[in-house]
């Protein structure tokens, strides 16, 4: 299975007009996962290094923060000054000149980031968002269950090869469960990798005239 970029968080500045209207207090939102709670515990530290600036953290999970700042953005109701989004956002939203590009100086080489991330957040060779971290989707099992089992896993593995050993495996009353994916509905939880698994299968959800596919045999 080869590994898959997906929509992992980065900060983007809002565009003109929105940014000048909080002088002293920055309004961030941001998705309420471990890392960004972790970031908001150095609250003290940035405020005391920029005394004339306040930080205002607004977290929400992934599928309400998506919901809301994409209102927010679009309505331009300034709701914002900060917003952390994803990799397939940022170029649109920079073409549609929603968000500041980023002004990289010596002290952010934007060259060292990995160049996929880096396209990604950019439109028309300019950096919109600063990447926070970036995702990637790969296989991992118990070598000993299949060792178990007398399956070898191949080097690259098809779909049918990994159901193949998820259900030789699959033991309940051992407590083993063949596979573990994500069950939560929503953008950024199973949709995410559901949409690579229909194209991995050759499957799509619309053709190019937005005609839909569900029901189109594999």
């Amino acid at each position: 299975m080869k590994r898959f970029l997906k929509a992992g968080l980065v900060l983007a500045l809002i565009g003109t007009g929105v940014v000048s209207q909080a002088a002293t207090e920055l309004v961030i939102a941001t998705v309420n996962n471990g890392h960004m709670i972790e970031m908001q515990k150095l609250t003290p530290f940035f405020e005391k290094a920029y005394p004339d600036i306040k930080l205002k953290w607004v977290t929400l999970e992934e599928g309400t923060l998506r919901q809301r700042v994409t209102t927010d953005i679009a309505t331009k109701g300034g709701q914002f000054d900060v917003m952390t989004i994803g990799l397939y956002e940022a170029p649109i939203w920079s073409k549609k000149g929603w968000l500041q590009p980023i002004a990289t100086d010596a002290a952010y080489d934007a060259d060292d980031l990995l160049p996929a991330i880096r396209a990604g957040l950019s439109y028309e060779g300019k950096l919109y968002a600063a990447p926070f971290y970036g995702e990637s989707s790969m296989l991992m099992y118990r070598k000993d269950l299949a060792d178990k089992v007398g399956f070898k896993m191949p080097e690259q593995p098809t779909w049918v090869q990994v159901k193949e050993l998820a259900g030789k495996i699959h033991d309940p009353k051992a407590g083993v469960y063949g596979m573990c994916l994500r069950g939560k509905p929503g953008w950024g939880d199973n949709m995410a990798f559901l949409t690579t698994l229909v194209n991995t299968n050759g499957g799509q959800w619309f053709d190019m005239q937005w005609k839909p596919q569900i029901d189109t045999k594999p």
